[in-house]
């Protein structure tokens, strides 16, 4: 009996990836928000994963896997089977910034393969409405003079919400009291029923609220004023240039998750991201989908890379300041 040449066993065990990566996917697959159902994650989540399922031909369950911040959601995701059907929304707070805040953290920002930028949109400062100050300045001067006596809601430690309000406290030398959350929703409705004092949101959370009158904003972290709310002016027209940032939400996968199948997924993000109703939605939302340029997994690679470097920078400013 002939036996098989070695290095026509091997050949045939590399075909055995390639050959799944060209099936897939053959089952639903499930993408993990790592948050509570209706916040600013799981609505990203929601408006990619029909048109996704549409392009891909198999289903996309969203599961809300929440807590600490979203690092028990991304903690999954970084230590499932790297096959495609396992995903996970990642975010600035999730992924750019968890690894300098909690030291031991179960998961490294590169335990994660990049397939696409979702969206990007700037934070807004708001408060409930009975507070007495107007202005993002007349906010500060009233924090520095009633900071023990005034609450900050924030969607949990090393939340997007959390660590752009430890910039604010920084950059604007004020130190409230800090109430952490399981997630945006119960954040934002403790804030509406005046429960707290203020915080830093997403336009996504708050811009009904503005509109109506329920809470008062003050200022917007971006270069140019939200298109839904435009009489709430940016912080540097309010005075605080340097208080600018954007929260971003993406799709990663487990590391090792074979090339030809990110590169699938991509193409259904980015086919996701042309649906008209998904734009107007996001738009609506305060959200700017990914240009096309913006589309490819390497660029979010790249971007991701950039954005841990930044708040590794900007939350060793603030450790820094808190030593002084």
């Amino acid at each position: 009996m002939r036996k098989t040449p070695i290095w026509l066993v091997v050949a045939a065990l590399a075909a055995i990836p390639a050959a799944h990566a060209q099936e897939y996917p053959t089952r639903n697959i499930t993408l993990v928000s790592p948050f509570p159902p209706g916040g600013p994650s799981d609505t990203a989540a929601r408006l990619v994963a029909g048109p996704m399922s549409k392009a891909l031909g198999q289903q996309i369950i969203i599961e809300n896997v929440s807590g600490a911040g979203g690092t028990i959601g991304a903690n999954r995701i970084a230590k499932a089977t790297p096959d495609g059907y396992q995903l996970i929304v990642s975010g600035s707070g999730t992924h750019a910034a968890a690894e300098f805040l909690h030291k031991s953290l179960p998961y490294r920002a590169n335990d994660f393969e990049q397939i696409g930028l979702i969206n990007l949109s700037p934070m807004i400062l708001v408060a409930r409405k009975a507070v007495p100050a107007n202005t993002l300045q007349e906010f500060i001067a009233y924090l520095r003079t009633n900071g023990d006596k005034v609450t900050e809601a924030d969607a949990g430690v090393g939340s997007i919400s959390n660590l752009a309000c430890s910039v604010f406290h920084s950059l604007a030398d004020v130190k409230p009291l800090v109430a952490s959350y399981r997630g945006t929703p119960q954040a934002t409705m403790d804030l509406v029923a005046g429960n707290v004092d203020f915080g830093c949101n997403q336009v996504i959370n708050i811009v009904q609220h503005v509109q109506s009158g329920a809470l008062k904003a003050y200022a917007v972290t971006s270069d140019k004023r939200s298109p839904q709310l435009p009489d709430v002016p940016t912080t540097a027209e309010a005075g605080l240039p340097a208080f600018k940032l954007s929260v971003w939400f993406g799709l990663s996968a487990p590391k090792g998750t074979p090339k030809p199948i990110i590169e699938k997924l991509n193409k259904a993000l980015s086919a996701a991201l042309d649906d008209p109703d998904v734009v107007k939605r996001f738009a609506e939302l305060g959200y700017d989908v990914g240009a096309p340029e913006q589309r490819s997994a390497a660029y979010f690679d790249k971007f991701y890379t950039d954005e841990i470097a930044l708040w590794t920078k900007v939350l060793g400013g603030l450790a820094a300041d808190k030593k002084q």
